[in-house]
């Protein structure tokens, strides 16, 4: 359920920070239709730290009614603290999402004990799948495999997306859990080594610009065409680096943007993008003609 190509939605904003709630429905029509395999509701790339808690139920209401059974819809559900954590996994569970993403408790930079501790309340307390989401860049901490270790066998966690690009860690997760986790890239710059080394899927933010073409990279390398996926993924190198030019979503929104399938609306703290570095993301659109 959880493989594939995997799109890291944004939400779409108004330029006056409200939801666009047209365009979202939009652009999970564009993803079924070009070949993503599932979506992420409400995560990092979808501005989760910024939504209300209604907002949250009606993005996921929205995005479900929408969806409407033809592909697999994870909500993002992690947070620094645990109990509200549960409280958020609890609602999407009974809102019908196929899986809860949860990521590492950031902020508070828990010890490796309090990060098995946390994923073992979550799964005590919600009957749902969950997929373990590490992203040390993100929230100071990274969740080891050693602690991967202590809670892959719990029957609801059937995933993990590791975000840590650092070599080795990979093929370390592939050898040790592959026969009973799931395994993704969140990294979009080296997903397709990744896949190449045995993971079975990407939750990726560049997908949100190009659901075709990231879909036939994922599809031939886990085809076994590695060559053909990696002349792909050469040809995306100018969007990951623009995509890297600012915090996310900050250059996929206003890249979406300039490509006319949302509009400029971002909410503070972040701003869009500073002009200086429009035209270097302008450059890179322009390769989106050869795709």
């Amino acid at each position: 359920m959880f493989t594939g190509s995997i799109v890291a939605l944004v939400t779409p904003m108004h330029a006056d920070g409200s939801i666009d709630w047209c365009s979202l429905e939009n652009l999970i029509d564009w993803h079924l239709q070009t070949g993503t395999d599932a979506l992420v509701i409400a995560g990092t790339t979808g501005e989760s730290a910024v939504l209300s808690e209604s907002e949250y139920q009606q993005l996921l209401e929205v995005s479900l009614a929408r969806v409407a059974g033809r592909c697999p819809l994870i909500a993002g559900c992690g947070g620094p603290a645990t109990a509200s954590v549960i409280n958020t996994t609890k609602l999407a569970m009974k809102l019908g999402v196929d899986g809860a993403l949860v990521v590492t408790p950031y902020y508070n930079r828990p010890p490796q004990a309090g990060l098995v501790a946390h994923y073992q309340a979550v799964s005590d307390a919600c009957d749902i799948p969950l997929i373990l989401y590490n992203v040390p860049a993100r929230t100071g901490v990274d969740l080891s495999p050693d602690s991967v270790a202590e809670l892959y066998q719990r029957d609801n966690i059937l995933a993990f997306k590791e975000a840590n690009p650092i070599a080795g860690r990979m093929p370390e997760l592939v050898a040790r859990f592959s026969d009973q986790l799931v395994l993704l890239s969140g990294d979009d710059p080296t997903a397709c080594e990744s896949l190449a080394a045995g993971a079975k899927g990407v939750i990726s933010v560049i997908n949100n610009l190009i659901p075709a073409s990231f879909s036939q990279m994922v599809k031939l390398a886990l085809s076994g065409d590695l060559d053909g996926a990696r002349a792909l993924d050469q040809r995306f190198q100018l969007l990951y680096a623009a995509a890297a030019l600012s915090s996310n979503p900050i250059p996929i929104k206003w890249a979406l943007y300039k490509l006319g399938k949302i509009d400029s609306g971002i909410r503070l703290p972040l701003l869009p993008l500073e002009t200086p570095l429009r035209a270097e993301l302008d450059a890179a659109l322009l390769s989106l003609e050869t795709l």
